[in-house]
């Protein structure tokens, strides 16, 4: 009797236990993929690190066994190092968003890269490379200040822009233009003048074009940003006419077989080694310009060894992969959410764009020697970690970490109890009708 009494208090305990169970086991959040611009930008610069991890050994190595340095492998270890810590930044910002970065770190970054720059340019603290004075150097690991400075310039002025949408644009042009542009030459403008005193006039012109870009997607009107052109132009000019080492580049440019023993070097032997290479190239590692004749062909000058043993064919694959990278940051741009992201996204796209097109053109002999580093692939430490952050809050960008909405199954019991109130609601709601109708009758 006592078992048959205590049965009935066992039943209710197992579905109550069941029900627990149910409630613990809840639906996980189904994971969303994320966008197409996302994928694009991780496959493309992770195809440039592979990339640049095997043109750095190829280019390297060969100077570094001459040299009697082992086997040649030094650069080639420290690109993997500054990569992989570069891969920890981008996946950083990526996870952390835009939070990570608010105004007030943004003008930090920017005053302690000016005063790096300061500090490099002071005697006994910055080394001089090749008559250029900008890094900072401990052992074998250099730092420049210099890319610091393009990140924060890049964030700082796409927040003002995003904050003062008032200053842009209108038939007064000529009147909102200097408020527009006070503000941002006076964060750019200190720190320009410092690398061009280094002197780093490619750096000052990626970091021109750069804003430039972002004037262009804030809606500038064209005929003020022509106007802010010509007086950079100008300055430009004056600076390079005023400085020997300038003069020299530009006169190389110009004419640079007349030069090819001196200031020309270095592009001559670059042509020599694209006009080599034809559409296939002469094969991975086989190049005999890097050996004995283009010097640091590891830096600026790699796509000179990419054309030699790869040809016509792996210089246009390194174009696709910028252009991958080019379109997903401008589709990230135009799906962002509020005004600031877009600005940024366009940014940081056009940071690396005309870092990339800048080089090319240089090693193709469109433009000017001006010491750029091919983004991703060149041996440069400090710019590969800075581009990689860049990609990071690109990623940040294209997704979003914006919660959406799911929908929520409702426990049986809940169910049930919404069941029963709903019956009971719609039978009173008939009673109250068949008394209206009596009352009417």
């Amino acid at each position: 009797m006592a078992s048959a009494a205590a049965a009935p208090d066992r039943r209710p305990s197992a579905k109550g236990g069941s029900f627990a169970r149910r409630q613990q086991a809840k639906p996980r959040p189904r994971r969303v993929a994320p966008p197409l611009e996302h994928r694009i930008l991780v496959t493309a610069t992770l195809c440039l690190l592979a990339f640049g991890a095997v043109m750095v050994y190829s280019a390297s190595s060969p100077s570094g066994v001459i040299a009697g340095s082992g086997l040649g492998t030094g650069e080639f270890v420290r690109y993997l190092i500054f990569g992989g810590l570069g891969l920890v930044c981008m996946q950083v910002l990526a996870r952390g968003g835009l939070g990570l970065l608010n105004p007030r770190v943004v003008k930090l970054m920017l005053i302690g890269s000016v005063a790096l720059l300061l500090l490099v340019l002071a005697p006994g603290f910055g080394i001089n490379v090749n008559g250029a004075r900008r890094w900072f150097a401990a052992g074998p690991v250099q730092f420049q200040p210099s890319e610091l400075l393009k990140l924060s310039l890049v964030l700082y002025v796409a927040h003002f822009l995003a904050k003062n949408p008032n200053r842009l644009g209108g038939r007064g042009g000529r009147a909102r233009l200097v408020p527009l542009i006070t503000p941002i030459a006076i964060a750019a403008g200190p720190g320009c003048l410092l690398i061009m005193v280094e002197p780093d006039m490619g750096t000052t012109l990626v970091i021109a074009f750069t804003i430039a870009a972002l004037l262009i997607a804030a809606g500038i009107p064209l005929r003020q940003l022509a106007l802010i052109g010509v007086i950079a132009a100008g300055i430009v000019v004056l600076f390079v006419l005023a400085q020997p080492y300038q003069r020299a580049r530009l006169t190389s440019f110009l004419h640079p077989w007349a030069s090819k023993s001196t200031a020309g070097f270095q592009a001559v032997q670059g042509q020599i080694a694209l006009g080599s290479g034809g559409l296939f190239g002469v094969g991975l590692g086989r190049s005999v310009q890097k050996v004995f004749y283009l010097p640091e062909a590891q830096t600026d000058f790699i796509l000179a060894v990419v054309g030699e043993e790869l040809g016509v064919m792996g210089i246009g694959l390194v174009v696709v992969l910028y252009g991958m990278i080019g379109y997903a940051g401008l589709r990230a741009a135009r799906r962002a959410d509020d005004r600031y992201a877009k600005l940024l996204a366009t940014g940081l796209t056009s940071l690396i764009l005309c870092q990339g097109i800048l080089n090319i053109f240089v090693v193709l002999g469109i433009a000017p020697l001006t010491g750029v580093p091919l983004p991703f692939i060149s041996y440069a430490p400090t710019n590969l970690c800075v581009l990689l952050a860049a990609v990071g809050l690109l990623l940040a960008i294209a997704r979003p970490g914006a919660r959406r909405l799911q929908a929520v199954e409702a426990p049986r019991g809940d169910a049930t109890a919404d069941r029963d109130r709903r019956r009971r609601d719609r039978g009173a709601r008939r009673a109250g009708a068949g008394r209206r109708r009596r009352a009417e009758n």
